[in-house]
């Protein structure tokens, strides 16, 4: 129950920073402070290429007018914007994909079907695509249907949702721009390089292939006979881009998310490449991709994730926490004071629950509190121990008699401010042993007393 808690504190603390303005005022004020640099060039890019592929969409007028009327009017809006306009690169590349379809025939290059098994030939020395489809069974069909089929479709919203939550806003943008970026260009390089998948050379061999060809689902239509459905045969039939094998968009968006969170959040890494070795095979085993396009896709991501990383988010400034605090600023409380932490919040699940503990959020609960009181408000004095220290002290070496074992916190904020000066002034909370000035006897008080009243006078 505790991560769910995490969660949901995170949650209220992300939603609390977000900008609630619905005021188009607010961004046109923005827009006239802004300060334009040569990076702002890449907007003229993104209208240029979504104008292209408006002019090019074969659907009524109005569908045309609504789609940049209905983005711009959520760019105007403090609320919507702060999430589309850094998605602009995504939105980009679905107008691109869902587009293409319309691109007319006598403009697109002819697809290429024996240039990806000939280069798997000699790249590997083998057709390993067609190696890893010669034995079939449902166990491995679900298994290559989990990440293929649904993975790809959920997974990349999971990341940008625990981008959101545990790390700053600047992170967010930077899986957006990077994500949308890196299939963008995939796109664009299917479409100048179209290739046939494994699944046409298995259904119509080496013979040229042109655009009246329909697409397949290749080994996914095994899923629909077993989930008495059709879903991915429909889909994949009416794919707008049958011929885009090279490279694959599957295994660099894997690649995608596996190096995000890795990076930002370092404890998963061997989770989630895990995840992605498992999609490389599935996009072979279902017959849609070479293995040369699984390693051109997972190049692609890697290049993209390098070159647009800002300098702001490398090296320990990965793992800081929303709000501004630097990874290498903030330390638990525990690594403050320099203390054992407690079973619970070790180990690797313990750094996403660090991140949560970093809101400025009040206790999720006063059980939590319960369970373990901060240091800061453990009283020094003892219940129902004694008023004084002495009666503790053994009366031949000055060494205070052993004591049960402590509360696992042995230190007190006192004890650890400046305890090196009050050692050398004789005494020490921390040291090996207490040294207590002399107590004077009652002639000694009594004489003191009778100078203070000689002076006084």
């Amino acid at each position: 129950m505790q991560p769910l808690r995490r969660v949901g504190a995170a949650f209220v603390a992300a939603v609390g920073r977000l900008d609630k303005s619905l005021s188009p005022q607010d961004t046109l004020n923005r827009l006239g402070q802004h300060k334009w640099a040569p990076s702002d060039l890449i907007y003229v890019f993104q209208f240029t290429l979504a104008t292209f592929w408006l002019f090019v969409m074969q659907v009524p007028i109005f569908i045309k007018l609504m789609i940049p009327l209905l983005y711009a009017t959520a760019l105007l809006i403090p609320f919507t914007s702060q999430f589309f306009l850094p998605a602009g690169p995504i939105f980009l590349y679905l107008l691109s994909f869902f587009s293409s379809k319309d691109i007319p025939m006598h403009y697109r290059p002819t697809p290429s079907v024996v240039l990806l098994p000939t280069l798997e030939s000699v790249l590997y020395g083998a057709n390993v695509s067609d190696i890893l489809t010669r034995f079939t069974h449902p166990i491995l069909d679900l298994l290559a249907w989990a990440p293929y089929g649904v993975g790809h479709y959920v997974i990349p919203f999971v990341v940008a949702a625990f981008l959101w939550l545990f790390r700053p806003k600047e992170v967010l943008h930077y899986w957006a721009s990077a994500f949308g970026y890196m299939n963008l260009t995939g796109v664009l390089i299917q479409l100048v390089f179209p290739c046939a998948a494994p699944w046409y050379e298995l259904i119509y061999g080496l013979t040229p292939a042109d655009y009246t060809i329909r697409g397949s689902p290749g080994g996914l239509a095994r899923i629909d006979k077993l989930f008495h459905s059709n879903g991915y045969t429909s889909a994949f039939s009416n794919s707008p881009l049958v011929f885009g094998a090279f490279p694959s968009l599957h295994a660099g968006s894997a690649t995608m998310e596996a190096l995000f969170i890795s990076h930002f959040f370092p404890w998963t890494t061997k989770w989630v490449f895990g995840y992605a070795s498992v999609l490389y095979w599935a996009t072979m085993y279902l017959t849609h991709h070479y293995l040369v396009d699984v390693v051109g896709g997972s190049c692609l991501a890697v290049a993209f994730f390098f070159l647009l990383m800002p300098e702001e988010l490398r090296g320990a400034a990965a793992t800081a926490p929303p709000g501004g605090l630097g990874a290498a600023s903030y330390r638990s409380k525990y690594e403050v004071y320099d203390l054992e932490e407690p079973r619970g919040r070790g180990g690797r699940g313990s750094a996403l629950m660090r991140d949560a503990e970093a809101y400025d959020l009040e206790e999720l609960s006063d059980r939590e509190s319960d369970e373990e009181m901060d240091i800061t408000f453990r009283s020094p004095v003892v219940p129902d121990g004694p008023a004084s220290a002495v009666p503790l002290i053994k009366s031949g070496g000055g060494r205070a008699s052993p004591v049960k074992k402590s509360h696992r916190h042995t230190a007190s904020i006192a004890s650890l401010i400046r305890s090196e000066e009050r050692g050398e002034e004789g005494w020490s909370p921390i040291g090996g042993s207490f040294a207590f000035p002399p107590t004077p006897t009652r002639a000694q008080a009594q004489v003191a007393e009778d100078g203070k009243g000689a002076r006084s006078s």
